[in-house]
């Protein structure tokens, strides 16, 4: 137990303020000497006592009627380990520009309010904390753990299964553990906000997993980097969120990992850029079973690796010509509408109104999903059912065409042929116009052609006189008669040989126009 007589001259002031809540300011007013990063270097008159805080938060000083208790220390270099796990704290905390020995215990933790802005912390262990309030590391250098009882790696700051009623903020913050995880958070419920932006920058693996973050999270202009072996920058596999801001200069050097995440309202990428891991040895950004309601894809520049989207569902989708790499993986993505970036007006602020542009031609919109490695029927499907609901049904054929034509590259040679000569007479059935381009083709050769001879009736005396166009026509169509096939004959051996080619052509062309339009009805 602390005695008053042994505690030093900063102490002693900390000690007497405690109980009205009165701030102390150990700092010197010259920047510096007042830079936390020399702060190992403070002496005796800047020195609190770790355990002096620990007394202090437990109630060591008696609390006077009709004042809030709160440790407000500012400026100081604060010796040995900081260790409340399993405390029960009624007091907030505040520590601004303070510099600490040791790491800093949390762990299981029921505390007020927690500040620690612009300060030195060689790590945070906070899993299964409760905080009621906020906790506010604005600022901030939090640095890797030596070890951890839950985590096998280095880890600098640990909330895994916290619980934080109000908000987190790391504004301005470094948190650092090169090739660990500079963040565990996984099981995290964060009732507010987490704010990750002016200037954020986290070295090492952001793992979320499994939070519940239903103020949002939003990391606008935040840096990503060192994630080591793995690749993976953040996680947030499992997390239910409101809202995911990723934008305006948000650099993750490492793979984004969004599987299975469920956002109800946005997710914005807008200005981003998604380097994947180094030397693009994995994907970029992986959304696998994610589940969105606005989703901008509008990054600063294409991303480095694949981007997955398989099994994702999505409202809206705006992307542009930067959003995409060579390889996007779409088998199961299905959306409720595409808008393109450079087509979109805005009407008033933070809304948007869809204008035509060439991002949803069906040249560009085809040539997206064939990003896709192998072929998958399933994105054709999704695009040509937009492309229906936005009354575009020639667009829709379109896509259908295309998608028969990647499917003909998976066939035996055989069926390839078979398939070249659909696309060729009816176009696979959504081109059925061109049947009747080759019959007036095919009527014209024959009628050209026959009337410069005079064929040779079968029964002369007997039947219709010999009419070329009628002639020719009876040829074409194998369903029936006209009367002009079965009555003449030609000894002209190359008119012969014509009536041959263009029955023959009637056949295939009849059993084309019946494969197209069955294969259009079907499903597949």
């Amino acid at each position: 137990m602390l005695s008053y007589d042994e505690l030093t001259s900063p102490e002693r002031e900390l000690w007497d303020a405690f109980p009205e809540g009165r701030p102390v300011d150990l700092r010197a007013g010259v920047p510096e000497d007042d830079r936390v990063a020399e702060g190992g270097q403070w002496g005796p008159g800047r020195t609190v006592r770790a355990t002096v805080i620990v007394a202090l938060l437990l109630g060591a000083n008696t609390v006077e009627s009709g004042a809030v208790a709160c440790l407000r220390l500012a400026g100081a270099r604060i010796s040995g380990h900081l260790d409340l796990a399993g405390a029960q704290i009624a007091h907030a905390l505040w520590l601004e520009g303070c510099w600490f020995e040791e790491s800093v215990n949390l762990l299981g933790a029921s505390l007020r309010t927690l500040v620690i802005t612009r300060g030195r912390v060689p790590g945070i262990e906070a899993d299964s904390a409760r905080v009621e309030g906020n906790l506010d590391l604005r600022g901030s250098v939090v640095e890797s753990l030596a070890s951890s009882p839950f985590n096998h790696v280095s880890t600098a700051l640990s909330l895994s299964d916290a619980r934080v009623t109000g908000g987190m903020l790391l504004n301005g913050a470094h948190i650092s553990a090169p090739g660990g995880w500079a963040v565990a958070a996984g099981g995290l419920v964060m009732e507010g906000g987490v704010f990750c932006r002016g200037g954020f920058v986290a070295r090492g693996q952001v793992r979320l997993m499994g939070a519940q973050l239903p103020g949002g999270l939003f990391m606008r202009g935040a840096q990503l980097e060192d994630p080591g072996p793995g690749g993976v920058a953040l996680a947030m596999d499992n997390a239910v969120v409101s809202r995911l801001d990723f934008s305006d200069g948000f650099t993750a050097n490492g793979t984004v990992h969004l599987r299975r995440t469920q956002i109800s309202d946005s997710l914005s990428f807008e200005g981003a850029v998604l380097n994947g891991p180094p030397g693009g040895a994995g994907p970029a950004l992986t959304c696998r079973l994610m589940q969105a309601v606005d989703v901008d894809l509008t990054l600063a520049r294409p991303p480095s690796g694949t981007v997955d989207l398989r099994g994702a569902q999505v409202t809206h989708l705006y992307d542009s010509e930067q959003s995409w790499p060579d390889v996007v993986e779409l088998e199961g993505f299905v959306y409720g509408s595409l808008d393109p970036i450079d087509s979109i007006e805005v009407d008033e602020p933070g809304e948007r109104r869809q204008a035509s542009g060439r991002r949803n031609s069906v040249d560009s919109r085809v040539a997206w999903i064939r990003r896709s490695p192998g072929y998958n029927p399933q994105p054709y499907e999704q695009l040509a059912s937009w492309y229906r609901k936005a009354g575009h049904d020639d667009e829709a054929r379109r896509v259908l065409l295309a998608r028969q034509r990647h499917r003909r590259r998976t066939l035996p040679r055989v069926a390839r042929v078979w398939g070249h000569l659909l696309d060729v007479t009816v176009g696979y059935g959504y081109r059925p116009w061109l049947a009747g381009v080759w019959l007036l083709a095919l009527t014209l050769l024959g009628t050209l052609s026959f009337r410069t001879h005079a064929p040779t009736p079968v029964q002369r005396g007997e039947g219709a006189p010999f009419q070329p166009l009628v002639y020719t026509l009876d040829l074409l169509i194998p369903i029936g008669g006209l009367g002009q096939r079965t009555a003449w004959y030609w000894s002209n051996g190359s008119l012969q040989w014509l009536a041959y080619l263009l029955i023959a052509f009637g056949w295939v062309l009849t059993t084309a126009v019946v494969a197209g339009v069955t294969r259009a009805l079907q499903k597949n």
